[in-house]
Formats: C-alpha cells, sequence, structure tokens
C-alpha cells in the first residue's frame, strides 16, 4: 500500500507534458526583393517595404512580407509587419502568417515574431508559435521558430 501511494504522489509530482511537446526549427533568410516606399516625410520618416524572401533549413520555402517602418535621420529605424509563408515546416507543408516587429541600429536588425493564430493551413492548420530573427544588413538572417500544433 505504502509504495502504491508512493507511486501515485511521485506521478502527480512530476511535470504532464503534452502530446506535442514544442520544437524549435532553425533556418536563414535570404531576401530576394526588397522595395522601400516612403509615405510620410517628418523628422522621423514612414516607410512601407515590401519584402520578398526564401527560407531554407527546418522551414523552407518563401515568404511575402509588408513592413510599415519608423526609419530616424541616424539610419536606425523601428518596424512591424505581417509575412506570409509558403512551404514546409519539418515534413509538414502549408502557409501560416507571422507578425513581426524589431528594430535596426546601423547595420544590424533583430526582431521578433509570432505565428498568427488561425492563419495555419494544409498540415500546419493548428500551428502556433513564436520565434526570432537577427541579421547584418545585406548578409542572411537566422532565424528561429518555437512551436506546436493545437
Amino acid at each position: 500500500m505504502r509504495s502504491i501511494l508512493a507511486a501515485l504522489l511521485l506521478a502527480t509530482a512530476m511535470p504532464a507534458y503534452a502530446a506535442d511537446a514544442p520544437a524549435t526549427a532553425h533556418a536563414k533568410i535570404a531576401v530576394t526583393k526588397w522595395q522601400p516606399a516612403p509615405y510620410e516625410d517628418g523628422e522621423v520618416k514612414l516607410v512601407r517595404i515590401h519584402v520578398e524572401e526564401n527560407f531554407s533549413g527546418d522551414l523552407t520555402g518563401a515568404g511575402t512580407v509588408e513592413f510599415l517602418q519608423a526609419l530616424r535621420a541616424d539610419g536606425s529605424a523601428n518596424f512591424v509587419g505581417y509575412e506570409r509563408f509558403h512551404g514546409t515546416l519539418g515534413a509538414k507543408q502549408g502557409t501560416f502568417l507571422l507578425q513581426d516587429h524589431g528594430t535596426l541600429v546601423g547595420d544590424h536588425v533583430s526582431g521578433k515574431w509570432v505565428v498568427v493564430p488561425g492563419s495555419g493551413t494544409g498540415a500546419l492548420a493548428g500551428l502556433h508559435g513564436e520565434g526570432a530573427f537577427d541579421a547584418k544588413l545585406g548578409q542572411a538572417s537566422e532565424v528561429t521558430l518555437t512551436y506546436g500544433f493545437n
């Protein structure tokens, strides 16, 4: 009886793991098109930027993103954007949206992103996650996405 009680107490004290434990994808992004279009002047300019990119690694495919950027006179900036990814994540194929935000300081761009809830299609339906990106301008960006499925 004592060993059964001890086993029950031990089992309830151990963390429960979901059937779909989070995984982390690593990839590189190469920009293939960069089209900035300033739309309001001022001490801080507002710029709309259309970007097309290719992903390689655990995320393989293409993305199209629209950024809105607040560009300061010293060249530094803050930005937000939405990107639609088409391709594969691991062995699963489909599309999903990423909501981005980040900064540009000197030649260094970095930021975070989150999968827009409900945006996954195909085998990526139910995808959720968040991650980060980091790069020097003109070079491939190193990205991560920690994700799971509902």
